[in-house]
């Protein structure tokens, strides 16, 4: 605006000189143009220097300017950065509880307007706090960390990967019907077993549980995560039987 601003000031005041010099000739209706020689040069030297005046004013503003834009961008990038770190999970790199909560009515909003299929997958440690236990902490984040690059390496990028609490993941999988969420839960076991064959801790053998619930149009979304959670939990269960 200020420099919109100074743009028809400069065209007021050198309009304004010209039909000084011009008016007294058309009221005089005088032919021929004439200017005293006395004021040329001070009209001449006086239309440079606002002229100069008016670039260093240009360019000064140009400047600010620029630089305000280029301190709004690192603001936004910093920004976003922030936002973005604040929906990772620090230690494995997957998205997190927050993250999960934001996305969750966005993806079944998709579902019902598309008409499309969404499935939820409940996948927990089994026996991760012996791990903890028998090997401390940092033995345990590692492995935290382990299961969250098999469950990357296992689904596709368009899945949402969640470290939901603890040891307990959610995978969201859209345009998934229960069939192909099977599928995957096979895949992922597959790489498991790959896990367990490249990794030794000390005996320790990587098994996950796992429950799954596929969202048809109009379902209570919370009631199929708990559905899901509760399939995982019988899961664990008959594993442990199983063992015992």
């Amino acid at each position: 605006m200020r420099l919109w601003s100074l743009n028809a000031l400069l065209l007021l005041v050198v309009g304004t000189g010209f039909v000084a010099v011009l008016l007294p000739n058309a009221i005089w209706k005088v032919q021929a143009l004439h200017l005293d020689p006395h004021y040329v040069p001070q009209l001449l030297f006086g239309f440079m220097g606002l002229l100069v005046l008016y670039n260093i004013y240009a360019l000064e503003q140009r400047r600010a300017l620029r630089s305000t834009r280029e301190e709004l961008l690192r603001q936004f990038l910093r920004t976003e950065a922030a936002e973005k770190r604040s929906l990772i999970d620090p230690l494995t790199d997957v998205f997190n509880r927050r993250y999960f909560d934001e996305i969750l009515s966005k993806e079944v909003s998709r579902a019902d307007r598309t008409d499309s299929n969404l499935s939820f997958l409940f996948i927990d440690m089994d026996n991760f706090k012996s791990v903890n236990e028998r090997f401390g902490h940092l033995v345990g984040d590692r492995l935290l960390n382990d299961v969250a690059q098999v469950l990357t390496a296992t689904f596709r990028k368009s899945d949402a990967i969640v470290r939901y609490g603890g040891d307990e993941f959610v995978v969201l999988l859209p345009d998934t019907n229960e069939t192909q969420a099977e599928r995957a839960y096979e895949r992922l076991l597959l790489k498991v077993g790959s896990w367990n064959r490249e990794h030794s801790v000390l005996g320790y053998q990587l098994s996950l549980s796992c429950g799954l619930s596929t969202y048809k149009k109009g379902a209570n979304v919370l009631e199929l995560l708990e559905a899901a959670d509760k399939s995982m939990y019988v899961h664990k269960a008959r594993l442990e039987s199983i063992r015992a």
